[in-house]
């Protein structure tokens, strides 16, 4: 149970800052990442209230971490 807490604080501030350095576009990496969300609430891996709110808040961390680093590569060329 612990393990899914901490895999929600997580995981999608990771992967949209993966999709975005990737796609290079940070909208992007954040709707690819509430697409792989609204797929594992679909399929029934996300079953609590709890879990899709932390889930928000790492998404909410994510954008902002790759918002600075956009500009941290916009400063640096």
């Amino acid at each position: 149970m612990v393990i899914e807490y901490l895999s929600a604080l997580i995981m999608p501030g990771l992967l949209v800052l993966l999709f975005t350095r990737v796609t290079y576009n940070r909208i992007i990496g954040l709707a690819l990442t509430v697409g792989l969300i609204a797929a594992s609430v679909y399929k029934g891996y996300t079953n609590t209230f709890v879990l899709i709110v932390i889930d928000a808040f790492s998404l909410t961390a994510g954008f902002a971490l790759a918002a600075k680093m956009k500009q941290r590569a916009v400063k640096k060329s």
